[in-house]
């Protein structure tokens, strides 16, 4: 029997006795007892017809029970009816959790345990009858003696019958009542959800387990709940299930009612009195810290509920499982819990078979109302109590009363959904979170989270907390890119809440976004200072034109949003509390010098007609965010010295924009900077630069600018830098020392900056960019060989000298740290390696190329004698080399293009020279006399870098082998890296060093 077949048994109770002693008399008894207390229980000849084969209908009755009383008598297993019958109920008993309760009318329970008395005498019977079946006899006496076992009745112990009776029904009636919980009529997606919760505790089996379901209100936490319950309460002795405790703790005595009925369900008594909550947890603790329990807590919205019915996880014993659903996740972290269940929507299949079932009584809607029932769940948007109540408001109504109710849902919700819902808006802290719960819910849903977090804040309404409650609660979420997003059942319920404070007169509401009710109080002047907030949002071609006096009684307005709408009049009638103003398509070419801007935290006036921001500035300490995107005609910046506190600066796509005001190097507090596709725009202020608290900057598409400073160093907090699309050829050499930078666009590099550096230090050492090189001192030098110490040289100097090593055949750099050179060698190697390795050819023959460096002769005349002249090998590079025979030399053997070697310790012997051999493929049939290679020897533990430049044929001057000399020393870690030019490619290097005396 699956578990899922646990969430609908067929019986409560099933009876299992010896007919002929006791049917008509104890049985009986207790049969019509407990049908009349309610409880569904089978008995074989009140179920099963006669003449059918009992077998299989008894064992699907007994499967089907939620719980078997077994009546065991003086013949009781004489009958191997009945002890095949037990042998069933003991294995549903071990395999799906069933509960067995035993009876002992007139025999010893010792008698039934051990088979002894009677019972040894029935088996002595069964012996004979069963011969050479020993099997089954010996699971017969197991399946006696594990139920003899069982917590049961007496029968001796009780002083009549009655009492016995009495005592099994009470009992059966608190765990038909407790133990399992009823579920929605159509649990559509409930099993899945469930599993999810499952899963987690059966991995946990052997631990204390604290689960909490979190979910908006009418998401399903307590159905998931009940569900999980319902699979998972047979593995316990003791379980709880306490409903609704927000509801129960409303109450008087709420609080210790619960405490009350949560000992009697573990005590499994009628009832415990308790005088006050603390002597309650008191009691809970006494009674249940050492039992293995299943709890849940349903609808909890505060830690005051849960310490006084569960504290932690402490309260109770090992293997315990405590199940809480809740709307506040924060009730959750402050429990611990170990997992934490978020009710996701239903997804759009799920919902119209949930809202068909309610509408139609069917998995499927009638054809005729399919488009209709699609409206409707759009509405819901996937929230099962949405789909449940409209449906069957819905059901049996003709298509025009469909049509009447999806209108009035536009404008008025259900009041069933709105009261379920409006419970976690009641439940906020205070006025602070319900006013930024109302704003969202009218202007901010899809902004960004830390802008909206300004505003309100400006308001005075302590936004970072507040927002951070309405999320943990559910009537908030944050989605992709940091936006506000909110159920759109929760914005109607929060709309309807505005609506209810003046149903017939919407110029006294807090907040005005209804179009039609914006549109009449600004024609007829009607505002009031009631109003807080007001949205009205018109199409880009709208001519709407009103009075600014209509706004003159709107004293306390503190946010407006009029996209695409010209006013007339004087601009002192506006509110001198705003603080948030988004006004696409401003119609003026300046902001009049009356409109007060003075409380302003954010200006959004994205596509206006500006060309000059204000002719006379004023002082705005609270702007935080200015954006004059996609204005055409402005021509420049505001005099910044009067914004402070300006954070975000956006005037992306204003063509016209040709001077950034000198002041912008006054902004100590900017964040971002965009000027993106400012095509008239030239370079940028240099002071800029000082800007140390700018962490982005973004002039992509500003074609004139060919400049970047580098006192761009200067910006400390700089991590991304956007200038595709301008006229910049230059890498500033200052960039690549900023360890913040994290992404960069420019000069034809994008990407994250560990990423695309090495490509620009490469660019910086190739010959092909020596037009793009800046004058410096160090590109005058001649010799074909410099030393240079970097002692005392930083990062940024030592890559400007790198910058000039394919001018010199060769160069030697001291570095001093390890750090520092593994910095260096590792941005230069990764080029090396990537542009090495370009050709894979097949098929092309192998060539090798020899590279000698100092007294060299006799090893080449030795090595020739061992290798063929024109040495060609196969397409896998594989050929013979003479192994080590010191004192003549070393070799060392590397990995396609680089060696990494210890220079050996010989005695009494010298290093006299040094070969390559290089086995490379060619896509030429010969190689050009002026192929150029490059030679990187790194000594790790001298911190140096060498680096040599020439044509493949031309052999290193002793002058060359006299400064590689004398930076070997034996025990020194080196490297070599080969790198060739274009048509060769490495495929395998040795080194063979040579000694002597």
């Amino acid at each position: 029997m699956s578990s899922s077949s646990l969430d609908q048994w067929i019986h409560d109770v099933f009876l299992s006795f010896r007919g002929r002693d006791t049917r008509w008399n104890f049985v009986s008894h207790l049969y019509a007892a407990l049908s009349n207390a309610g409880i569904r229980t089978f008995l074989d000849d009140e179920k099963l017809d006669r003449g059918t084969e009992l077998e299989p209908e008894l064992l699907r009755a007994i499967e089907g029970s939620r719980i078997c009383i077994v009546v065991f008598s003086h013949t009781y297993a004489e009958s191997s009816w009945c002890l095949m019958e037990l042998e069933k109920i003991m294995e549903c008993h071990e395999t799906i959790g069933q509960e067995v309760m035993p009876v002992f009318h007139d025999v010893d329970p010792c008698d039934v345990r051990n088979q002894t008395g009677i019972f040894q005498e029935a088996f002595e019977g069964h012996a004979i009858g069963y011969s050479g079946v020993t099997d089954v006899l010996l699971r017969w006496k197991r399946a006696l003696k594990n139920a003899a076992n069982l917590a049961g009745w007496h029968a001796k112990s009780f002083k009549s019958e009655n009492m016995l009776v009495k005592e099994i029904v009470d009992c059966i009636l608190r765990k038909v009542e407790n133990r399992y919980m009823s579920i929605p009529s159509f649990p559509v997606g409930l099993s899945s959800r469930a599993q999810d919760v499952i899963l987690f505790l059966e991995a946990r089996s052997r631990t204390t387990s604290i689960v909490g379901i979190w979910g908006m209100g009418g998401s399903g936490k307590t159905a998931i709940a009940k569900a999980v319950y319902n699979q998972i309460h047979h593995k316990f002795e003791d379980t709880s299930f306490l409903q609704n405790v927000r509801e129960a703790c409303e109450k008087p005595r709420g609080q210790i009612d619960l405490q009350e009925q949560l000992l009697c369900d573990i005590d499994q008594t009628r009832r415990v009195k308790i005088l006050d909550d603390e002597s309650g947890k008191t009691m809970i603790k006494e009674r249940l810290c050492s039992r293995r329990i299943l709890i849940v807590l349903d609808d909890i919205n505060s830690s005051g509920q849960l310490n006084a019915l569960c504290g932690d996880r402490n309260w109770v014993g090992r293997g315990s499982i405590i199940i809480v659903t809740t709307r506040d996740v924060h009730i959750l972290n402050v429990l611990t819990v170990d997992y934490v269940y978020e009710v996701k929507e239903m997804n759009n299949n799920e919902s119209l078979e949930l809202f068909n079932w309610h509408a139609f009584k069917g998995k499927s809607p009638r054809e005729d109302f399919v488009e209709l029932s699609r409206h409707v769940v759009a509405y819901c948007r996937g929230l099962p109590l949405a789909l449940e109540v409209i449906g069957s408001c819905l059901y049996q109504r003709t298509k025009e009363q469909w049509k009447s109710v999806i209108s009035k849902l536009k404008r008025i919700p259900n009041h069933e959904i709105q009261q379920k819902l409006k419970i976690s808006y009641d439940g906020l802290n205070d006025d602070t979170e319900r006013e930024i719960f109302l704003d969202i819910c009218c202007f901010f849903i899809g902004k960004d989270r830390a802008y909206v977090t300004d505003i309100l804040n400006g308001c005075d309404f302590y936004a970072e907390i507040g927002i951070t409650v309405l999320i943990e609660r559910c009537l908030l979420k944050v989605e992709y890119k940091n936006k506000l997003g909110m159920h759109g059942l929760l914005r109607d319920m929060g709309r309807e809440i505005i609506r209810q404070e003046s149903k017939k007169n919407p110029e006294t509401r807090s907040r005005l976004w209804f179009q039609e009710d914006v549109l009449n109080v600004l024609t007829e002047d009607s505002g009031t200072k009631d109003v807080k907030g007001l949205a009205l949002k018109l199409p880009r071609n709208s001519k709407a034109c009103f009075k600014t006096k209509a706004f003159k009684k709107m004293k306390n307005l503190r946010v407006l949003q009029l996209d695409y709408v010209q006013l007339t009049g004087n601009y002192g009638y506006l509110s001198k509390r705003l603080r948030w103003v988004h006004w696409h398509g401003f119609p003026s070419t300046c902001l009049p010098s009356e409109f007060c801007l003075e409380n302003l935290v954010a200006i959004d006036l994205r596509h206006s007609n500006l060309k000059i921001v204000w002719k006379e500035p004023q002082l705005l300490e609270r702007l935080k965010f200015l954006n004059l995107s996609h204005s055409r005609s402005l021509t420049k910046t505001p005099d910044f010295s009067t914004l402070p506190n300006l954070e975000k600066l956006i005037l992306k796509h204003c063509p016209s924009l040709s001077e950034v005001h000198q002041s912008i190097g006054d902004l100590r507090n900017i964040l971002l900077i965009n000027l993106k596709d400012c095509t008239r725009l030239g370079n940028l202020p240099r002071n800029i630069y000082k800007l140390k608290s700018l962490k982005t900057l973004v002039i992509s598409g500003c074609s004139k600018i060919d400049k970047v400073e580098e006192d761009i160093v200067q910006m400390e907090s700089l991590t991304t830098l956007l200038a595709k699309g301008t006229a910049i050829k230059q890498v500033p050499l200052s960039i690549i020392r900023k360890k913040g930078i994290g992404y960069v666009s420019l000069c034809g590099y994008e990407g994250l900056s560990h990423d695309i550096f090495p490509s620009i230090i490469w660019s910086w050492m190739s010959p092909k960019t020596n037009a793009l090189s800046r004058s410096c001192s160090f590109w005058d030098i001649s010799s074909t060989l410099v030393s240079i110490d970097l002692q005392n040289i930083n990062l940024g100097d030592i890559l400007l000298i790198l910058r000039g090593l394919s001018r010199l055949q060769s160069v030697r750099v001291q570095f001093c740290s390890q750090n520092l050179l593994y910095y260096v060698y590792d941005e230069i190697f990764t080029v090396l390696q990537a542009t090495s390795d370009v050709l894979r050819i097949s098929g092309h023959s192998l060539r090798s190329l020899w590279i000698g460096m100092g007294s060299y002769h006799q090893f080449v005349i030795t090595l020739c004698k061992c290798v063929p002249q024109g040495f060609t090998t196969n397409e896998s590079g594989s050929f013979s080399l003479p192994g080590d025979n010191y004192p003549y030399w070393s070799t060392h053997k590397g990995h396609r293009h680089s060696i990494l070697f210890k220079v050996p310790q010989v005695n009494d012997y010298h290093m006299k020279g040094m070969i390559l051999h290089v086995v490379c493929s060619s896509m030429l049939e010969s190689v050009a006399a002026d192929c150029r290679i490059s030679v990187l020897i790194i000594n790790y533990t001298k911190y140096t870098i060498q680096l040599y430049n020439r044509g493949i044929l031309k052999s290193f001057n002793d002058q060359e082998w006299n400064d590689i000399i004398s930076n070997l020393g034996p025990g020194d870690k080196v490297k070599i890296f080969v790198a060739l030019g274009h048509g060769l490619t490495v495929k395998k290097t040795v080194v063979f060093l040579l000694y002597g005396q």
